[in-house]
């Protein structure tokens, strides 16, 4: 098999190999004329050259197995496809036409290749039928016609909305939006990433529009999809594709590939200060709602097709801490420590000094201040953890007071 990797319209390499242990991404020298030389368009991690080094073959393999789904998700849609587990290119020529960023995947020797992408009009029944069976037709890729792949294990669905309605994307038509049904074990947690967006929007590290919508009385969380801007694909890569970290290793506990300063190390090598300091704030929101799950896959960069780099959105933002299952640790440890309900600002501080953050006092007070403000007016959904207000706030006194975040 021999997939092509076209970026911006331009087929910038090839993902060639017998098989899943030895398959790796050729550029093209074309990508280099369009892109230029040593272009960090596609990743940071794979710069546009005309002969990538063999040694780093591993560390591409493993960023496009970043593009896969996990869980439950992809065990359906490997048996729906009949592809082995570990076959990276085999699944992405069965679904990589419509993945995070801009990314289209497609093999070259499939005759019925370039696919002509459409959509299959949805009513809000078909919305709800297809929400409460993610599994049936996992990320709502319609049967020998979807090529959609996106990361994480929650179920979900990925539609495009167009002119108001929705559709089923067929083909390799970019979707626009992602929506999350409410969990059965965990029914409030769709609105309490509502809320969490909310919130991150309001603090400026956030554009795009999430909300509660309800398909023939199924409530959903709706998330505009903030790598598609105008119907058209943005690439992004998240931040273990970036630092080569594979699955769980985006834990910082589990193999100890990443952490908050090797993300801050990697803005500062290929972004600048400005991002860096949107990443602290994304940080202390973070710690002071609660998101334990702020985990590097939760964490990105966008590359436009002028090859700029920059700090993604603050998304999956999602106050857990109130969860019964929850262990009360941090995905990414700061100062070294992961226990959520153990941490004071000066914790928070003394990482971002690590980072090369400079002042980083003023800031931390800033951002806290300003979160304090907002959710104070910002009201959570009915439907949200009952005390998820409250519990935000004594989070955030607690912190500008000087006390450990859990301190009652």
């Amino acid at each position: 098999m021999r997939l092509a990797v076209e970026l911006y319209a331009t087929v910038i390499g090839h993902l060639e190999g017998q098989d899943s242990r030895s398959f790796d991404f050729v550029g093209v020298r074309g990508a280099t004329d369009v892109f230029g030389m040593n272009s960090r368009v596609l990743s940071v991690a794979i710069p546009l050259v005309r002969a990538l080094p063999r040694h780093h073959a591993v560390r591409r393999r493993n960023w496009f197995g970043e593009l896969l789904p996990e869980g439950d998700q992809l065990d359906y849609m490997l048996a729906e496809g009949g592809i082995r587990r570990g076959d990276t290119p085999a699944f992405l020529g069965r679904y990589g036409r419509d993945v995070a960023g801009a990314l289209q995947i497609w093999d070259v020797e499939d005759p019925s290749e370039p696919r002509s992408p459409g959509l299959l009009p949805l009513d809000v029944r078909g919305v709800r039928d297809l929400l409460e069976h993610p599994l049936q037709a996992p990320l709502a890729n319609a049967p020998g016609l979807g090529k959609s792949s996106l990361g994480g294990v929650q179920p979900k669905i990925v539609l495009a909305r167009i002119d108001g309605g929705w559709n089923q994307v067929i083909g390799g038509h970019p979707s626009t939006h992602i929506l999350k049904p409410q969990l059965e074990k965990k029914p409030t947690v769709i609105f309490d990433e509502e809320y969490g967006s909310r919130l991150a929007r309001g603090l400026g590290l956030a554009q795009f529009d999430t909300r509660i919508e309800e398909f023939d009385g199924l409530p959903a969380l709706v998330i505009e999809r903030f790598d598609r801007i105008g119907g058209a694909r943005v690439h992004q890569e998240d931040f273990n594709q970036a630092l080569g970290a594979s699955g769980n290793q985006k834990y910082q506990e589990i193999g100890g590939v990443v952490s908050l300063e090797r993300v801050a190390q990697t803005l500062r090598s290929y972004a600048g200060g400005a991002d860096i300091r949107s990443l602290a704030r994304m940080t202390t929101l973070g710690l002071a709602i609660g998101n334990l799950d702020m985990h590097t896959k939760n964490l990105g960069l966008l590359h436009p097709a002028s090859g700029d780099v920059s700090l993604a959105p603050a998304y999956d933002v999602v106050p857990m801490s109130h969860h019964a299952d929850a262990d009360g640790k941090l995905a990414l440890a700061i100062n070294k420590k992961y226990r959520h309900a153990d941490l004071v600002a000066d914790d928070l501080i003394t990482e971002l000094r690590v980072w090369g953050v400079r002042r980083p006092e003023p800031l931390v007070r800033e951002a806290l201040e300003e979160l304090q403000a907002l959710v104070q007016f910002e009201v959570p959904s009915d439907s949200a953890h009952p005390n998820l207000q409250e519990d935000i706030l004594r989070f955030v006194r607690n912190l500008l007071d000087g006390r450990a975040i859990g301190a009652r």
